[in-house]
C-alpha cells in the first residue's frame, strides 16, 4: 500500500509544482504561495473531523513546525525557479538534491551506501551539470542573454529548493502515526504565518488576477494532499523506498509542460533529465 501512495504523492506533487510555477508567471511568488498555502490549510480543516482521534506529542508538533518552515521556503524557492526556468530542468534538479538529503543523513547514522547508491549520487553530478547547459547566446543578442541569465538563476534556486525540500522530507517522516494530521496542521500554520508576515512587511504587489485564483487554489490543495499521501506512506513503509518513489515527481511535472507549454529541450538538456530521474531511484535504492 506504501508503494502506491508514494506514487501518489509523486503525482501530485508534480502536478501541483507545475500549476504553481505556471500561476507565478504571471503574479509575484509570495501571495500565490500565500493564497495555495491557505487553500490547504482549509484542506485540513475540513478532513479533520473525518479523521480518528488523533494525540500528537510536543515532538510531533516540533517536527510539524520545522516542516512548515522547510517546505513554505522550499515551495516559494521552487515557484519562482519554475516561474523563470525551464520546467523540466527546474523540476528534476530540485528532485535530485532533495533525495540526496535523505541519503546524506541515513550516513551520519551509521547506513554506508553501496555500489548502486554511490553511482546514482555519481549520476545526479552529472545530472545536475548536464541539465544546467543552456545555449550560448549570440553576440549582441540582448534578449538571447537575458534569457541564459534568467536560466542560470532558475537553476540555481532550483538547488537550493531541492536542499531545502529534502529537509522537510526528513521532518516529517519524523512525526508518529499517533499524531494524525496534527503534524500538517502545525506546518501549515507556520508556512501561512511565515509568507503573510513576508507580504505585509514587504512592498511585494499583492494582487492576483482573477483568471488564475482558482488555478494557485488547485496548486495548493494538490500540495496538501500529496504531503498527506507521503506521511501516510512514511508510517508504513521504509523512508528510502517512500521518498524514492515520492521524488519522481518531476515525471508528472516534465509531461505537463511539455502537452500545455511546449517546452522544448536541447538533446544535452534531455539526457540530463533522464540522468536526474535515474538518480533519484538508485541513490536510495
Amino acid at each position: 500500500m506504501f508503494v502506491v501512495l508514494s506514487l501518489a504523492s509523486a503525482v501530485c506533487y508534480g502536478a501541483a509544482d507545475f500549476l504553481g510555477g505556471l500561476t507565478s508567471k504571471r503574479a509575484s511568488t509570495i501571495p500565490i504561495v500565500v493564497l495555495s498555502q491557505l487553500s490547504g490549510l482549509a484542506l485540513l480543516f475540513i478532513m479533520l473531523p473525518l479523521v480518528p482521534a488523533a494525540a500528537p506529542s510536543r515532538v510531533d508538533h516540533i517536527w510539524g513546525a520545522v516542516a512548515g518552515l522547510t517546505g513554505g521556503v522550499g515551495v516559494a524557492l521552487l515557484y519562482r525557479a519554475l516561474s523563470i526556468g525551464v520546467m523540466a530542468v527546474v523540476a528534476p534538479t530540485t528532485a535530485v538534491c532533495a533525495v540526496t538529503i535523505p541519503v546524506l543523513a541515513a550516513v551520519v547514522m551509521g547506513e554506508r551506501p553501496g555500489i548502486v547508491r554511490i553511482a546514482g549520487i555519481g549520476l545526479a553530478i552529472v545530472a545536475i551539470a548536464l541539465v544546467s547547459q543552456s545555449n550560448h547566446p549570440e553576440p549582441g543578442d540582448r534578449t538571447q542573454a537575458e534569457k541564459t541569465g534568467s536560466r542560470t538563476s532558475a537553476f540555481s534556486l532550483a538547488l537550493l529548493s531541492g536542499v531545502v525540500i529534502g529537509f522537510f522530507f526528513l521532518a516529517l517522516a519524523q512525526t508518529s502515526e499517533r499524531a494524525g494530521l496534527w503534524p500538517l496542521v502545525t506546518a501549515r500554520l507556520v508556512s501561512v504565518a511565515l509568507f503573510a508576515s513576508m507580504l505585509l512587511m514587504t512592498s511585494t504587489p499583492r494582487r492576483i488576477p482573477k483568471a488564475i485564483v482558482g488555478t494557485v487554489i488547485a496548486g495548493g490543495a494538490l500540495d496538501m494532499v500529496a504531503n498527506l499521501l507521503y506521511m501516510i506512506a512514511t508510517r508504513s513503509g521504509p523512508l528510502s523506498v517512500v521518498v524514492t518513489l515520492a521524488s519522481l515527481y518531476p515525471a508528472s511535472t516534465v509531461i505537463l509542460a511539455r502537452v500545455v507549454l511546449h517546452e522544448r529541450l536541447s538533446p544535452t538538456q534531455w539526457v540530463g533529465v533522464v540522468c536526474a530521474l535515474i538518480a533519484v531511484v538508485a541513490i536510495v535504492r
